[in-house]
């Protein structure tokens, strides 16, 4: 009897889920977008039960549109949306308040108070995060601090908190196992990445009660089962990882030093360091790349704030493209940018620069700048941004970058990925799977059944669509990427009064 492999992708807008053969062939797939919830400014919502709902409706389409049994399915797999939480009732499984989103800004005066009481310091060194109201930490404190009642119901433990892994766990096993891995549970600000365990001193910080936490695991292993009455069968839920960490196990970055970029809203990017932790001296995260058989190896992690985001930009608010390859075939038009660096700082700039005043920009501009010319720098411009990234991570690690490894929506771009090799100097590897993060929980969970049997095995079904060389001229580099460095100059505190 053949057997398959179902992965489960929970994102902040869509749930997904793909089944998947040993080949790691797609067999079947579905999706379903869910409502997303802005009560107030700068505040983003989820109803628990629409991620539930929406994902558990997916599963069963796909395993319909599959054609399998439940007994064909060897395991099921989970990869979700980080740092976004819900609390809930242990006896009922009802949700108090909806769930807190990452994006949702709410908690910021949360996070900015405990720099200024000067504890920032102490929770990079325990977690390798920066304070900040986009981790788990903080909106657990707000739902138990705003939802009436709610701290004592917590300090009695009849409340039970998590990341959206642990919320589909709990759920599609019917309550059997509160649960979440080391890679979600490193993203709540909560969980010291080297003891490998909740921080008291950080739940003291926060006041949250150690109890309504799940236990901690390994990204690959068997947790529970589902429950009949819930999907209709009864097989293994077999591994759980965030989203970035996924697509960098899915890419097969399995050695130390080895990088995946994933092109999307934004750009992240993941260098796996091995055993080793990091710290970065460029305010990188360092996080928890993998927990397997025991042990976990660690990432440095890097944003670029702007990546595809830019593209839309020039669509919606422009109007100079009409559809998102418009811009690849505006830009294959032209030899080059003529001169013309777009600065997307629509929301500040990261890693190396940190500057939250910054504001974007297009310097360069002459009478025979055309459409075309904009369109090149803007997808050079995502390039740009990765290369200030990568070489952060490049200092902090003292880890050369041989090859980097591209996914994501906007890697499909072959002048793109062709620049990106240029810029860096590095040989760019692009597979022919993209969806690399529903692939990542997929093999992570057959690795725990022994549906695949070693990451070796794993390596040899990871196939390369396209491989980019680097050609541009050392001298040539070295002049463009000053140039973007002086654009940059011109966009810093741009709106600092």
């Amino acid at each position: 009897m053949k057997k398959y492999i179902v992965a489960l992708d929970q994102g902040t807008t869509s749930s997904r889920c793909v089944v998947f053969n040993q080949k790691v062939e797609k067999i079947a797939s579905a999706q379903r977008e869910f409502p997303q919830h802005f009560p107030k400014p700068g505040w983003v919502e989820h109803d628990p039960e629409d991620i539930f709902t929406s994902q558990l409706s997916v599963l069963k389409e796909a395993v319909m549109k599959a054609d399998i049994s439940s007994e064909q399915i060897e395991a099921i797999g989970i990869t979700n949306q980080r740092e976004t939480v819900i609390i809930w009732e242990k006896d009922t499984g009802r949700p108090i308040y909806n769930a807190i989103v990452w994006q949702c800004r709410r908690t910021s005066n949360l996070a900015d108070k405990l720099i200024a009481d000067g504890k920032g310091e102490m929770i990079r060194a325990k977690t390798g995060l920066l304070p900040d109201a986009y981790f788990s930490g903080t909106k657990i404190k707000w739902i138990l601090d705003n939802v009436p009642g709610a701290r004592a119901r917590a300090e009695k433990g009849e409340l039970l908190a998590g990341t959206v892994d642990t919320w589909l766990i709990w759920r599609l096993s019917g309550g059997k196992a509160h649960v979440t891995d080391y890679t979600n549970a490193c993203r709540t600000m909560l969980f010291n990445i080297h003891s490998l365990e909740w921080d008291q001193e950080l739940l003291d910080l926060l006041n949250i009660p150690r109890c309504i936490l799940p236990e901690v695991r390994d990204s690959s292993c068997i947790y529970t089962t589902t429950d009949k009455k819930v999907c209709g069968f009864e097989v293994p839920i077999a591994s759980a990882i965030g989203d970035q960490q996924a697509a960098l196990f899915g890419q097969g970055c399995f050695e130390k030093g080895e990088t995946k970029t994933t092109y999307g809203t934004g750009c992240f990017l993941l260098m796996n360091t091995g055993d080793r932790p990091v710290d970065s001296k460029h305010k990188l995260l360092t996080t928890i790349a993998l927990g397997m058989n025991g042990k976990v190896e660690y990432a440095l992690e890097g944003s670029v704030f702007i990546g595809g985001a830019l593209i839309k930009w020039l669509r919606d608010q422009l109007g100079i493209i009409n559809t998102a390859n418009d811009v690849n075939i505006l830009a294959e038009s032209v030899p080059d940018s003529n001169g013309v660096i777009i600065v997307p700082a629509f929301t500040g700039l990261g890693a190396p620069y940190w500057d939250s005043y910054a504001r974007g920009t297009i310097v360069g501009l002459t009478r025979g700048a055309s459409k075309a010319h904009i369109c090149r720098a803007a997808l050079e411009a995502i390039a740009f941004q990765v290369k200030d990234e990568l070489e952060c991570m490049k200092e902090d690690s003292g880890i050369d970058l041989p090859t980097l490894k591209v996914d994501g929506g906007a890697s499909v771009s072959n002048l793109m990925m062709q620049f990106q090799a240029d810029i860096l100097n590095t040989t760019v590897y692009r597979p022919e799977n993209t969806e690399t993060t529903v692939t990542g929980a997929a093999f992570l969970a057959g690795l725990a059944t022994g549906y695949w049997k070693s990451k070796a095995e794993i390596k040899k079904v990871w196939k390369i669509d396209k491989v980019f060389i680097p050609s541009m001229k050392e001298n040539d580099r070295s002049n463009r990427y000053a140039q973007w460095q002086r654009a940059i100059e011109r966009s810093r505190e741009w709106d600092k009064e």
